[in-house]
């Protein structure tokens, strides 16, 4: 049995402080705190078999489970929490820059679109009135390996509405698809490249163009086009670039160059993460929180700060200003959920140095500290992937339990098991 607690009195900046005088792992949580309020919330047992009961029976009744991320990290969990609940909320990252996506920012100046497309896609009701054909031609991807005039061969096909993927497709359906596709083709300039271009990027693009150059109104048309199981927003809805300064002194600006995926892994730790535009640091100021997003974190029934690399998808989607000061003023449990394996942008980190690092990210609003408390309720550790020795770092600096519970599957360890973190997630909600 797990014991939820709301604890007052410790604040960043008195963590920050103490462990800047300390020597040795850090201080005492005792240390640290003048007063220590506990409160009781509830008690929580994980799994909780009549929530999980509850919610697969009614899952459009089930819990607002609000996550920040980006990339594809949180995808498998997504698709299974489609079982739990229609209601979940997902703030991602439109600052990707590679492929198909880094194509279409270039030639429209638009947010990168390719991980919003892939959370819709994840969400999308793939059985029956769902419109399985409509997924089907999301997904798909022209290829890369065909010559020019077998590309434009196929995509001469859609435009007709005559290619495969739209033969079994309802008519008011197709005629929408057609009307977005027609809507990105005239906007096209000539000589675009389609080699391995998703369907579902171009369609979502033509949505973009088509309702004034807005995320929101095309992620809508999207998520009923292929009944989307939860809400898919941006995290901030302008044309941006992710850019970082090592600890080191190096610049990097590019999402896709601090991930280490496609270039070698960055050689020193990041020590500021911020916005640039054509060029340009922007001012954290004039990238402000949507309010609709601030009210889907008000209305959040549990907060995850979800797994996937840790600056470029985490700690981009919480960049836009305000996000922290929304999360501060959300009374329900922030939870954390670390990424598996080795995260190329973390260099040397341990846990307890990302959970600091969050932190501070999400103290970026205030100007008196907030209390830690007031950000993060607790981490969720997998027993096997997190020591008790670094759960112990945590709790003793932060004052912030690590919840040991078995979130992985005994035959792929090195991934989180979909149905565990969701069933772990839907009993800890408020």
């Amino acid at each position: 049995m797990l014991l939820l607690r709301r604890k007052e009195g410790l604040r960043v900046g008195d963590v920050n402080e103490c462990l800047r005088h300390a020597e040795g792992p850090g201080p005492r949580c005792g240390e640290l705190q003048r007063v220590v309020n506990i409160t009781l919330n509830r008690q929580a047992v994980v799994p909780d078999a009549g929530r999980i009961a509850e919610a697969k029976a009614q899952p459009e009744l089930g819990p607002k489970l609000l996550f920040f991320s980006g990339g594809s990290a949180l995808n498998e969990i997504a698709r299974n929490l489609k079982q739990y609940t229609y209601n979940s909320v997902h703030l991602i990252t439109p600052f990707d820059s590679g492929g198909s996506s880094q194509v279409l920012r270039n030639t429209f100046d638009m947010p990168a679109v390719g991980d919003l497309r892939s959370r819709l896609m994840a969400l999308a009701n793939e059985e029956g009135s769902g419109q399985p054909e409509v997924y089907r031609l999301f997904t798909h991807r022209l290829p890369k390996t065909s010559s020019d005039d077998l590309l434009q061969a196929e995509f001469s096909d859609l435009l007709r509405g005559t290619h495969p993927l739209l033969a079994h497709i309802d008519d008011r359906l197709r005629r929408t698809i057609l009307e977005l596709l027609h809507g990105f083709t005239a906007a096209c300039p000539a000589g675009f490249n389609l080699v391995g271009a998703s369907i579902g990027n171009l369609i979502l693009t033509g949505g973009y163009l088509s309702t004034g150059r807005t995320l929101e109104p095309a992620l809508q048309l999207m998520s009923r086009l292929v009944d989307v199981k939860g809400r898919v927003h941006a995290a901030v809805d302008q044309t941006l670039d992710l850019a970082a300064v090592l600890e080191n002194g190096q610049e990097i600006i590019g999402q896709r160059q601090m991930t280490g995926k496609e270039v070698p892994p960055i050689a020193s730790p990041i020590s500021d993460l911020y916005l640039m535009r054509h060029g340009q640091r922007v001012a954290r100021e004039t990238v402000p929180l949507p309010h609709s997003n601030r009210s889907h974190i008000q209305a959040a029934d549990l907060i995850c700060y979800a797994p996937g690399s840790l600056y470029s998808s985490l700690f981009a989607a919480l960049l836009p200003a305000g996000t922290g000061q929304a999360i501060a003023d959300h009374k329900g449990p922030k939870l954390y959920l670390p990424g598996l394996g080795t995260d190329p942008e973390c260099p040397g980190m341990t846990l307890a140095a990302k959970v600091e690092a969050l932190l501070s990210v999400l103290s970026a609003d205030f100007l008196a500290q907030p209390a830690v408390s007031d950000l993060l309720s607790a981490v969720l550790c997998d027993p096997t992937h997190v020591t008790p020795q670094e759960r112990a770092e945590v709790e003793d600096r932060f004052c912030v339990p690590c919840l040991s519970v078995p979130l992985v599957s005994p035959d792929r360890p090195d991934v989180y098991a979909p149905e565990r973190v969701c069933e772990a997630l839907v009993s800890l909600s408020a």
